[in-house]
């Protein structure tokens, strides 16, 4: 087994500013100002979605190198619907979180659309993050 362990650190600063240092790279998290934040990065959401797709496009693009496939590059698409109530404390019916996640991919290659097809469910299955999200992975949460 090659087992990586993958850490990070964040902090909250003043209203809704969330800054992390990965490996010298900085990342900022932000709420929009209309909703109280300071509009300074994207939402923890939006950076959810913008994992998933870099890794739909990371894990797609080892596969295309492997196995020496015509793909020149993706275009990644990936949406979700969650009621909103559920992460301001009101009540709801459903879930805190998205109802689903849909992911759309345009392949700029030359591939048919069953090679299309193929790739696309080898990437999904090999995506670390996509994984993940379908999965039930344990988490726990703790006071440091």
């Amino acid at each position: 087994m090659a087992k990586k362990t993958v850490t990070i650190e964040a902090e909250l600063g003043e209203q809704f500013k969330i800054e992390s240092d990965i490996r010298g790279h900085k990342v900022i998290i932000d709420q929009p100002t209309v909703a109280g934040g300071t509009d300074q990065g994207p939402t923890p959401l939006e950076l959810l979605f913008t994992s998933l797709a870099g890794c739909i496009g990371s894990i797609g693009r080892i596969i295309a190198m492997q196995k020496r496939l015509p793909v020149r590059g993706m275009r990644i698409t990936v949406e979700g619907d969650l009621d909103t109530n559920g992460l301001l404390g009101k009540p709801i019916e459903g879930r805190v979180g998205f109802e689903g996640i849909t992911i759309k991919v345009q392949i700029d290659g030359d591939l048919t659309y069953d090679e299309q097809n193929a790739f696309l469910h080898e990437v999904d299955s090999r995506c670390p993050v996509s994984e993940n999200l379908l999965n039930a992975t344990p988490v726990s949460i703790e006071i440091a």
